[in-house]
């Protein structure tokens, strides 16, 4: 099998060449363009509110907020969702039972949970946690409930003549393992339905902390270069977590997709 390990690699020059004009640009349309930092704050200016946000601790205490948030929300959606999911996949009457129910919850938006999210958990973590694990739970779930639908019946004939006799041991050696790519894309989905949840739960007042909480209490102050650097910070944040969830799925548990040979 030849593989190109070079193949979707980005280069570092041609990315230094894209940051640095992008920053340029900015800068000039700031400056020289707009001329109204309430509209457009300049890069300098956004570095320089970084600076002042970092040095004051505000900005590390809002990003472990909503770390905590995320954490909670996703943690709880991949504890009732994969679960959930292998049942409704794999026996039919559960299914059954179960699917019209989820189907009339499915489709309200997380947003709209807020208000209970409050009289039930007040403004802590667990009320912005609650409303990210709404939103994060049905990618998750219906993700898994596909991959065990659509387990090859060959699959499982093959694991019951091999010894798997229970529907615990199929699901462990054979359904599991058949349905990860499904999980992965599942669990990829959900984390970026997450962390917009995440920003809008704590913009509509979920929270006293958080990324999503300051821009709102920025912008009230018209204070737009600090918006911009929670903006940036949301954005660099989201794509760090996505990083590290592909790598960690492709140097584990889908190892065997990337190409890799011994």
């Amino acid at each position: 099998m030849n593989t190109n390990k070079s193949a979707g690699k980005r280069s570092p020059v041609y990315l230094a060449i894209s940051v640095t004009a992008t920053i340029l640009f900015w800068q000039v349309l700031s400056d020289y363009i707009v001329q109204n930092k309430f509209i457009l704050p300049s890069f300098t200016d956004t570095v320089t509110a970084f600076i002042s946000l970092y040095t004051a601790g505000t900005l590390g205490v809002d990003i472990l907020t909503s770390l905590m948030h995320f954490a909670i929300g996703l943690g709880l959606s991949l504890l009732i969702g994969v679960p959930l999911g292998i049942c409704i996949g794999w026996f039919e009457r559960v299914n059954q039972l179960l699917d019209p129910l989820i189907e009339i919850i499915r489709p309200i938006p997380p947003l709209a949970w807020i208000p209970f999210a409050i009289v039930w958990f007040g403004l802590t973590d667990f009320s912005a946690g609650f409303v990210i694990f709404i939103g994060s739970v049905f990618p998750i779930l219906i993700n898994t409930y596909e991959g065990f639908k659509s387990v090859p019946r060959v699959f499982v004939e093959a694991g019951r003549m091999l010894g798997c006799t229970s529907s615990l041991s199929l699901i462990r050696y054979i359904a599991l393992p058949s349905a990860l790519p499904h999980l992965a894309a599942g669990f990829r989905i959900a984390t970026g339905v997450a962390w917009m949840c995440l920003v809008a739960a704590e913009m509509f007042g979920v929270s006293r902390f958080g990324l999503g909480q300051k821009i709102w209490w920025y912008y009230n102050l018209h204070q737009m270069d600090n918006v911009l650097v929670y903006m940036l910070m949301l954005g660099f944040i989201g794509l760090f977590i996505d990083f590290l969830f592909r790598y960690g799925m492709q140097r584990s548990l889908l190892r065997w997709r990337v190409g890799e040979v011994n």
